[in-house]
This record gives C-alpha cells, structure tokens and sequence, in this order.
C-alpha cells in the first residue's frame, strides 16, 4: 500500500521557497512495503497550473528479474504426448488426502496444480514476489532440485511455518530425474486474495 500526500495552495511565495516547504511537508509520507528503505526510489515533483504549485511524492520499489526457468505454458501446461516426457508428481493436500498428476518435462509445479484445481495460490504469477506457493517438498527429492536462487529465499523467509525443505512450487520445474516427487501443502500459508478467489488457469 502506498499512501502519497498532495499539497495545494496558492502561489503565494517563490516557488523555491515553496518547494523547500513542500519537501518538509511531505515527511509524514506512510509507506507499507516489506523491502528495506534503502531499496526503495524517492521522487518528488511540482508542478504550477493556474497560480498554484502542486507537488506529490512517490516511492517506487526495484522490480525484480522474472527467471527463465519458468514454464513457458503459463497456466495451462498442455498433457505429456508420451512416456518420456512424463512426469509424476503427487500432492499431498491439507486434509491428508494425496493427489498424483502427470506432469509433462518443463511444467511448473504450481501452474499444474491450478490447472488440476489443487488450492496453491500462487498470487504474485511466479513472479517471486510472494510466497503463497510453498510447499514442502518431500526429503528424497530435496537435492535433486536446482539450489533456490536468493530471491526465492527471501520470499521464503516470509512463509508461515517454514522448514528445510520448504521451497516456492513456481520454481519447482518438472524433470525426469524427479519423477515421482511428492510435495505437501503446508497447513498455512500467507494469502493475498481475501475474497475467496482460487486462481484458474488461463
């Protein structure tokens, strides 16, 4: 959430006077992010139309790089042609209950999951930028997977209930090597959506 406070008042001064008033002023801009304040871009502008200065503040956060490693079939893997390019993968759901999918070499575990109505939100697109996918993955396929890139361990470090095996299911990418790999939902996770929305496939 950003909060930008605008000053408006008439020209009544020199615009540099005003503007050093205007910095002062804007001191009790509220910011609500989780990135450090020294991550974060401030910008300042002014502008005078019709005899009064206008001025905002703005806060703006660095983006971060989108990973190659993501599907290329966002949202809607398409089914494995045959056996060489299938890929098992079973989810172990919240109730207990257990779920094998066969994925396709190259899918994404979360996307698959949403394309089979498995609740794993996913809010941030495979974005890195949350960390509503995690899951835990299950100790025989910890190693066979790619190390976690250090944005994925910041998002991590946000999961409720976080474990050594924890890892975001948008960058658990499908291989042969892990055929049969088994992740579990955790009990809890940190939502974005508040409305009851499930994420579906595109």
């Amino acid at each position: 959430m950003l909060c930008i406070r605008h000053l408006h008042r008439p020209l009544s001064r020199p615009l540099t006077t005003l503007l050093k008033l205007t910095r002062s002023n804007l001191e009790d801009t509220v910011i609500s992010t989780p990135l450090p304040a020294s991550h974060i871009t401030r910008s300042l502008s002014t502008s005078v139309i019709s005899g009064k200065v206008s001025s905002s503040i703005g806060f703006q956060a660095p983006s971060r790089p989108l990973h190659s490693t993501h599907s290329s079939h966002h949202e809607h893997p398409p089914d494995p042609s045959s056996e060489d390019e299938t890929v098992r993968i079973t989810y172990v759901l919240r109730d207990g209950t257990s779920r094998t999918i066969a994925g396709r070499t190259g899918d994404n575990a979360m996307y698959l999951a949403h394309k089979h109505d498995i609740e794993i939100e996913g809010a941030c697109e495979a974005s890195l930028a949350c960390c509503t996918c995690h899951v835990y993955v299950d100790e025989d396929y910890c190693d066979l997977l790619e190390e976690p890139c250090e944005d994925e361990e910041d998002m991590l470090d946000m999961a409720p209930e976080l474990q050594e095996n924890s890892r975001l299911s948008c960058q658990i990418i499908l291989e042969k090597k892990i055929d049969g790999i088994v992740v579990e939902l955790p009990r809890i996770t940190r939502n974005f959506y508040v409305d009851g929305h499930v994420p579906q496939p595109h």
